[in-house]
């Protein structure tokens, strides 16, 4: 059983330089597979390319995806410059 501490110690120990750089290999290869399904649906359904642009540039998703990508790009590069 754990104890409070090394839960409390656990839920603030920022993530490694590495773990970091992983998570935004796998963000970054999810958006990559959701951009290409939502083009793949578009071309299914015969829409024109400019539509199918911009249900891409306008999916919630995707435009969350590459916020949080953002945000863990900036955290890495702030992690790398200190080292």
């Amino acid at each position: 059983m754990l104890d409070d501490v090394a839960i409390l110690r656990d839920q603030t120990m920022e993530p490694s330089l590495e773990e970091l750089q992983d998570s935004i290999e796998q963000l970054t290869a999810y958006r990559v597979r959701l951009e290409n399904d939502v083009k793949a649906m578009g071309q299914k359904l015969r829409m024109p390319q400019k539509k199918i642009q911009a249900a891409v540039d306008d999916h919630a998703e995707l435009q969350r995806l590459g916020e949080i990508l953002e945000q863990l790009t900036q955290q890495r590069d702030a992690m790398a410059s200190k080292s």
